[in-house]
């Protein structure tokens, strides 16, 4: 129903935008008082990303599947468990809640609203990254979804909170993410000339796990969804 999707628009927008307010806050909070150690200012933007996933998929989850992510969308919609105008919607209400989100951030810390970064985040080697990271956070989600349904909230804070470490470029592994953080010159921007490749590595990477864990994992069934997410 149209009002069914409504207040499912609304939840990614919103989850969208506190992730957002999340990653750059912090990442702003954490580069201030790390006074120039960038491994403790790294640390300090990891932990609050990986939380902040925890609760927004609590939240969320029962509204909208908490997806947050046009990688997550399109892996979903590849496995036709969300259709393709429902998940073109999501994809631009994710968008929307993420630039906002970055806004958000923005006045909180008394900075200029309308940004751009000029952090290079570029070259093969991020790339794959990239890849990697949309492929394990994936594999997360397909994994927890299909065997511990309540476990996804868990599984996909722990794997972010890793996966920024391990991954040459911090695993932003979302094209909302990586779109909102063009417009933010702080310590988790990305130069605008660099999402794009960013966001073909994500959506490749997307592609891959949809299609590898669709032969190692097949989809629940909806009832059974709906059934985890309601115990």
């Amino acid at each position: 129903m149209q009002g069914d999707l409504t207040r499912r628009l609304a939840a990614e927008a919103l989850g969208t935008a506190f992730l957002l307010a999340t990653v750059v806050g912090s990442g702003i909070m954490a580069e201030r008082l790390a006074d120039g150690n960038v491994a403790l200012a790294l640390l300090g933007n990891t932990i609050p990303t990986g939380a902040i996933l925890v609760v927004l998929i609590l939240i969320f989850g029962p509204l909208s599947g908490a997806h947050f992510n046009p990688a997550v969308t399109a892996a979903f919609a590849l496995r036709r468990e969300i259709t393709v105008p429902e998940g073109v919607v999501y994809v631009m209400a994710q968008i929307v809640g993420g630039v906002a989100g970055v806004w958000a951030a923005h006045v909180m810390f008394e900075l200029p609203v309308l940004q751009t970064s000029i952090q290079a985040r570029t070259g093969p080697a991020q790339w794959f990254a990239e890849f990697v990271a949309t492929f394990g956070l994936l594999a997360a989600i397909f994994g927890a979804v299909r065997w511990r349904p309540q476990a996804v909230c868990y599984a996909v804070g722990l794997y972010i909170t890793a996966a920024y470490w391990f991954t040459a470029s911090t695993s932003f592994a979302n094209p909302a993410v990586t779109i909102a953080r063009g417009l933010s010159d702080t310590f988790a921007g990305i130069a605008p000339a660099h999402v794009p490749a960013f966001i073909l590595a994500q959506l490749a990477g997307a592609v891959a796990a949809a299609l590898v864990f669709g032969l190692l994992m097949p989809a629940p069934r909806a009832e059974e969804e709906r059934e985890a997410f309601a115990d």
